[in-house]
Formats: structure tokens, sequence, C-alpha cells
């Protein structure tokens, strides 16, 4: 007999994800710290590469939102198409190795803070307009 507290979701479409606000401000402060740092390689490897785990995962996460408040907007949108654009330097710089160094960390960040900005003009602009049919 085979008994498990575990539980399989199959959700494609990240429509739970969807539903968990992210925990932005954690993020932007390890962001502001690690953009700080003047450069000198100050702690272990290790270290760097564990920052950089957490900032690539949140960057997975804030890129996912902002893919998704895109595909909302008409194609012919100019906000789309930026956000387009700025996923696909997303995908290509969270494609590169990461390594235990300072300028890796801190491309990691300069990611994640170009990835909120995105998401903030995203969210601050007004819903697509439905046209109204002319009454002639």
């Amino acid at each position: 007999m085979h008994t498990s507290s575990h539980t399989v979701l199959y959700d494609p479409d990240g429509l739970i994800e969807a539903e968990l606000p992210l925990d932005r401000e954690p993020y932007e402060c390890l962001v502001k710290a690690v953009l700080a740092w003047t450069g000198e390689d100050t702690l272990a490897e290790r270290d760097y590469e564990q920052i950089g785990l957490q900032l690539t995962g949140h960057a997975r996460a804030v890129a996912s939102d902002v893919r998704r408040r895109a595909d909302r907007l008409p194609k012919s949108s100019g906000r789309r198409a930026l956000a387009d654009v700025v996923l696909r330097e997303a995908e290509h710089r969270l494609s590169a190795p990461l390594e235990g160094t300072v300028h890796c960390v801190q491309n990691r960040a300069r990611l994640v803070r170009a990835l909120y900005e995105r998401l903030d003009r995203l969210e601050a602009a007004p819903a697509p307009e439905s046209v109204a049919p002319s009454g002639g």
C-alpha cells in the first residue's frame, strides 16, 4: 500500500501562481543592497551563488507577471511590444550560467529592477478601451 501526502497540480497556464502576490519588498531591499556593492569580492563564491539563485528565481516570477499582464493587451499595443522586448532580454540574461561573482549577481539585480519597472508601467497603464459602436 502506498500513501502519499503530496498532491500534484496540473497548472499549464500558471493560474495558481497568478493568484499569489509577489513578496516585493524584501527583493527590492536585496536589489538595492547588491547594487550598492563596490565591486570587491568580500563574500565567498557560494554566498554570491545563493544570492544569485534568489534573484534568478524572483526574476522568473516577476517575468511571469509581466507576461500575464502584457498578454491582456492588444497585439498592436506599444506597451505590449515593449514588454515583449524586455521579456526577451530577460530570457536571454537568465539563460546565462550563474557565476559566484559580484558582477553576475549585480546583473541579476538589475534584471529584477528592470522587470519591476516594466510591471509597474503595465499596471499603471489604463485598461484597453473597448470601441463603442457608433450610433448613426
